[in-house]
């Protein structure tokens, strides 16, 4: 396959802090270096995306319109610093849902399944051997292993730090 690299990348976490089910404005604190993160990768040319499980929609603690507002704003922040995100997958998807529509046993989509990566590859053209994933759980890793992704377990600090030591060299 000779399409394009990209970063898949963690939502809370890797590029925001994770203040359990942030969906309001209030909660979007921006992972230190994540803004540099991703405008590094993209001057690598890697496609940065974000594939970001989301079970507070099936929990009721938020709506899908509310996670894709509050994805839209991080997009925004971002980008105020020159990080481009070039596509969004999101899974509302939990066994345990209070919401039907979003109860499934074991959604192809929520990490650590690959389906948000595969979609993504598959719309985009990516060459997954030529792609990472970032992550701060050991389902990321494994839904990027399942993909045929590098996977990259992220355990906090500055994000474009531990991007320059995965890009060097």
């Amino acid at each position: 396959m000779s399409g394009a690299p990209a970063a898949f990348l963690d939502r809370d976490g890797v590029l925001i802090e994770d203040c359990g089910y942030p969906h309001k404005p209030e909660h979007l604190v921006l992972i230190p270096g994540a803004a540099e993160a991703v405008r590094r990768l993209k001057s690598l040319g890697y496609l940065t995306v974000i594939v970001t499980n989301q079970s507070g929609v099936a929990r009721g603690l938020f709506t899908e319109d509310q996670m894709h507002d509050f994805n839209a704003l991080l997009i925004a922040q971002l980008a105020q610093d020159g990080g481009v995100i070039d596509a969004v997958y999101a899974a509302p998807y939990h066994a345990d849902a209070v919401i039907e529509r979003y109860r499934h046993p074991d959604h192809p989509d929520r990490k650590p399944n690959p389906g948000m990566l595969l979609r993504a590859i598959e719309e985009h053209g990516i060459d997954p051997s030529k792609s990472l994933m970032i992550g701060d759980q050991p389902t990321d890793v494994e839904a990027a292993r399942r993909a045929g992704v590098a996977g990259h377990l992220f355990k906090g600090d500055n994000l474009d730090a531990f991007v320059q030591s995965l890009t060097a060299g």
